[in-house]
């Protein structure tokens, strides 16, 4: 008898439990969060979940969001597309998300957009830059970063200043490395500077010595680069081992201008890099209210200088999401897709107002960010005067 009413009351503890865990879940509103917290892509990952909670503290410390606290469900995708299509997975059917950002890399995020077509669920892209994302025909995503023929359509105000003649590519062998040279190899060919070698690598590869020797005997006088902080910071140093003296550009966004003055030194030096976003020029960005109040959080938060042209993103993807929730009215995944579509303000890269590519009836949402040239003078960024 004893045993029975034991029991009982351990039945009756866990339907308490439960019905508390769920009470509490009503009162929040949960934004999943899909990045590279572990694995190649690991520091980008982080500094975009850094942004992100930047982001949430920010609208939580305003009041929320429809009467509710923001909270994110943040899952680690590892770096790998079979993580980050399992991870969509959990979050929408285990977390019961209704919007997600992610997944980082052009490849992670690719591998989730099955994932959103199957439960109707939207996501806000943050970085990734294939074009195959927003032109594949799923209508559940929206990206504010630029996709690489974006990127490279506003490299191409910028060439006649560098004067090219012929440029190389070592990419990335994935989806985003290989776009990227597509996209950036037309436009050059469009304006007659030659287009040579096209080498790639892997994303766990350590030693591109032999990529960078193939290149440094050619006649080009450029190499696009287009790779994560880790990969491009020992590829410059293996470059500067080599002797190699051709102009160095990198593509993406992705390249933490300040971690590779901090850890590729002098390799680092007279090399340039496309970013959309310019937090060393505060007053020069889109709106320089936002960006010196994220810069500060950050620095308030002891996170290195280095990783705000990433974390960034991070911040204006859930900002994103939450003018979106706002607009909706409601936390439902269908009403947060159509209301995406009315979201209009100034990020900190700048406007942030979708419009529609892909197929005819099944169109994506995307951005069009501003894109600086930045460059890497005696230990310092700046914006050169080309």
């Amino acid at each position: 008898m004893r045993k029975g009413r034991a029991i009982s009351t351990f039945a009756a503890a866990a339907l308490l439990s439960i019905g508390l865990a769920g009470q509490a879940s009503a009162q929040t509103i949960k934004i999943g969060v899909n990045e590279p917290l572990t694995g190649p892509f690991a520091a980008s990952g982080t500094y975009v979940v850094n942004g992100a909670k930047i982001a949430a503290d920010e609208i939580n410390a305003k009041g929320g969001l429809l009467g509710k606290k923001v909270e994110l469900v943040i899952e680690d995708n590892k770096s790998n597309p079979t993580e980050a299509a399992a991870v969509a997975e959990k979050l929408i059917t285990a977390d019961k998300v209704p919007v997600i950002m992610g997944a980082w890399g052009s490849s992670l995020t690719l591998a989730v957009m099955p994932k959103l077509l199957e439960y109707k669920v939207p996501m806000v892209v943050e970085t990734s830059s294939s074009g195959k994302i927003t032109t594949s025909g799923n209508t559940y995503i929206f990206r504010i970063s630029p996709p690489s023929a974006v990127e490279a359509a506003a490299f191409k105000d910028i060439l006649p200043k560098l004067h090219m003649k012929k440029v190389d590519f070592l990419v990335i062998n994935n989806d985003w490395g290989r776009g990227a040279a597509d996209d950036f190899g037309k436009v050059l060919k469009g304006e007659g500077i030659g287009v040579g070698l096209v080498e790639t690598m892997d994303q766990s590869a350590q030693d591109m010595s032999a990529q960078l020797s193939k290149i440094k005997g050619t006649d080009s006088d450029t190499i696009m680069v287009t790779t994560a902080v880790e990969q491009l910071t020992l590829l410059l140093k293996q470059a500067a081992a080599l002797g190699i003296k051709k102009r160095i550009v990198t593509t993406g966004g992705s390249q933490n201008p300040d971690q590779l003055i901090d850890q590729a030194g002098t390799a680092a030096n007279g090399t340039y890099h496309l970013t959309t976003f310019a937090p060393w020029y505060p007053d020069q960005t889109p709106d320089p209210t936002a960006t010196k109040y994220f810069l500060g959080e950050w620095k308030k938060r002891g996170f290195n200088f280095a990783g705000a042209t990433e974390s960034f993103r991070g911040y204006d993807g859930i900002r994103t999401i939450a003018k979106g929730i706002e607009k909706a009215g409601k936390a439902e995944p269908e009403a947060i897709t159509k209301a995406l579509w009315d979201v209009d303000f100034t990020g900190l890269n700048g406007k942030i107002k979708f419009q529609k590519q892909g197929p005819a009836g099944k169109e994506s949402g995307q951005s069009m960010p501003n894109v600086y040239l930045i460059q890497i003078d005696n230990g310092k960024v700046i914006l050169p005067k080309l």
